[in-house]
């Protein structure tokens, strides 16, 4: 019996992100071998995206940038993903989150994952111009802490990382996905 192959595209070739969408796919089809692939897209928003629409833009135009180049090199996949962390600054205070965008066939679906709050100092750090990734690893001496457990890994102690939250909120972003009959 032939397994099923699922074959993904995702907007970056960030490990952590590619692992994420592999993760999230074997768990909501464990039948199916998963080929994970990872493609420079570009967010067409800032490097740090620093309001909640500007991030969910960013998701949706790697994952339509993803979906134009794969039918120009006939290299479609089943499903494109993208993850664009942003931060915002909410009434209880700045925090970091990403959007999840999901296309399949002619459907986008749109997620996004939990917020981890900020310190105020890494907020005013990051609207003077700097990436939260480099802002992370000047406050905690790391080197490329976001393609490892990113902010969510330093400020939980490790409970929680970037994967993890990534690949949570991309479960709940293919609820339409899944049930299309639903979400008419």
């Amino acid at each position: 019996m032939q397994q099923n192959i699922i074959k993904i595209k995702v907007g970056s070739k960030n490990p952590v992100k590619i692992s994420a969408a592999a993760k999230a796919m074997a768990q909501l089809f464990p039948d199916a071998q998963i080929d994970a692939q990872g493609m420079d897209a570009p967010s067409g928003v800032a490097d740090q995206p620093m309001t909640d629409l500007e991030t969910r833009q960013g998701a949706i135009n790697r994952v339509r940038y993803c979906q134009q180049q794969s039918q120009k090199q006939n290299t479609e996949a089943d499903y494109y993903f993208a993850m664009e962390g942003g931060v915002d600054c909410f009434e209880f205070g700045p925090a970091t989150f990403a959007y999840i965008a999901i296309g399949h066939q002619d459907q986008l679906a749109i997620g996004r994952s939990a917020i981890l709050p900020l310190p105020m100092q890494v907020y005013r750090a990051l609207e003077a111009g700097e990436e939260l990734g480099v802002v992370m690893d000047k406050l905690f001496n790391t080197v490329n802490i976001k393609q490892k457990g990113g902010a969510i890994g330093l400020l939980t102690h490790g409970h929680a990382t970037r994967e993890s939250n990534y690949t949570h909120a991309i479960i709940l972003a293919m609820a339409p996905l899944l049930n299309p009959e639903f979400y008419l």
